[in-house]
């Protein structure tokens, strides 16, 4: 059984078939891609590593399925064309855009985790703007109204509990109640070269894990897309009229640094390596730097024993009530740890910092939060209980095992 285009292609491009073994229907879903160039045996010597090239900057691909269609565009500052922002591009290219979605930080990702996202306007087209974070987490009816397609263009970072899949789900599954056509702009994945962490169960749902997948799931947003689709993980399963444009000269090995950052707490690109490992100490009293110039690249308490490095949060961008807010912590400086490319979360640091703080303050003092991000009660028990990182991530093999198996009908990408 083959996925399929279900519409005409532009001139000079091809549907790329998923092959899908399951025994589900077929998605009605468009996979533009331009001809693959064969490349000759005694030319192979001679080939250049190109940058990928992001969905979104293939115009050619998509720009003149788009005339004349009303266009509602859910995106954030990570939504850019070179340099230019994807509205501002489409704008220039007399494509109609009737709205824009918003996603947690905001349109122009300048909003704290979790902080209220306000539906308002941009100044510079004068296109309304409207939340998908808080109580509107899912568009409307009434928003899709006067909408012909939807276009999804958000950087995604390949962590289950960093909310843009959450967002791309809950978008998906209005676009499938309303009958609106998705179109995907694919990004790189900065983690999406390996594949690790629990499996959330199905207990501990929720925006922070809507889907079950592991904490880090190696797979670009195209790929995520048409996984949520295939599997019909959205509610009634539904699924969502697809279309994707996939990214050039990318594979899932690729080394991708981040041309923006992608939400105000994660600058760096060793903040992005450090994310999987490090947002789970959220749920705890430890920080992880909120509040400093480098959040998520350290972590520490002020009642750990004192250390060679130490920091202040102090309300900041992006931090306006950090964790030990103008309190010394002692702590680690991680900005150097990571000598070699990561391929598995560090559950040393969580299981370390558990050991210094020893009975002194509750350490995971947020029970609920962090059952779901970590995506289900066993961990924090393993963690409560002294087991060791190999005992824990043995663990994980089973549910990653079979996770590994619905992964590969989707990926797009070597």
């Amino acid at each position: 059984m083959f996925l399929i285009a279900s519409c005409s292609l532009l001139a000079g491009s091809e549907t790329k078939k998923i092959e899908n073994t399951s025994t589900k229907p077929k998605q009605e879903i468009t996979i533009i891609e331009e001809p693959i160039e064969e490349i000759r045996p005694e030319e192979a010597k001679q080939v250049v590593y190109h940058e990928p090239i992001v969905g979104a900057e293939r115009l050619n691909l998509y720009i003149d399925s788009l005339k004349g269609k009303r266009v509602a565009i859910v995106s954030n500052q990570t939504s850019v064309v070179g340099k230019t922002h994807l509205v501002d591009t489409l704008l220039s290219k007399g494509v109609i855009i009737a709205k824009v979605f918003a996603p947690e930080h905001g349109f122009r990702g300048d909003m704290d985790a979790g902080e209220k996202v306000n539906s308002s306007i941009d100044e510079k087209t004068g296109i309304p703007i409207i939340s998908l974070y808080g109580k509107n987490k899912k568009p409307y009816p009434d928003q899709l109204e006067d909408v012909d397609i939807v276009i999804y263009d958000i950087q995604d970072v390949g962590v289950r509990f960093y909310t843009y899949i959450s967002t791309l789900h809950y978008v998906m599954e209005a676009c499938a109640e309303n009958h609106k056509r998705l179109l995907v702009l694919d990004r790189p994945n900065p983690n999406g070269h390996y594949i690790d962490g629990p499996v959330r169960d199905n207990a501990h749902k929720s925006f922070v894990g809507m889907d079950p997948v592991p904490i880090v799931y190696g797979m670009t947003i195209g790929e995520y897309a048409l996984m949520v689709n295939g599997e019909r993980w959205m509610s009634d399963s539904l699924q969502c009229s697809l279309w994707i444009v996939p990214c050039k000269y990318y594979v899932h090995k690729t080394k991708y640094i981040l041309p923006v950052a992608p939400s105000p707490n994660l600058r760096t690109e060793i903040a992005v390596t450090l994310y999987p490992s490090l947002c789970l100490f959220e749920a705890t009293s430890i920080s992880i730097g909120r509040g400093t110039e480098r959040p998520f690249e350290m972590f520490g308490h002020p009642l750990f024993p004192k250390t060679d490095y130490t920091f202040t949060p102090i309300p900041s961008y992006g931090a306006k009530s950090p964790l030990w807010e103008n309190r010394v912590c002692n702590g680690f400086d991680l900005q150097h740890s990571q000598k070699r490319r990561t391929y598995e979360i560090n559950l040393g640091w969580i299981i370390q910092a558990k050991l210094l703080l020893g009975d002194t303050v509750e350490f995971i003092n947020q029970t609920d939060f962090f059952n779901r991000l970590a995506g289900n009660s066993a961990l924090r028990q393993q963690i409560l209980a002294g087991k060791t990182a190999k005992e824990i991530r043995e663990s994980w093999k089973p549910d990653l095992d079979n996770f590994k198996k619905i992964r590969a009908k989707y990926l797009l990408y070597k």
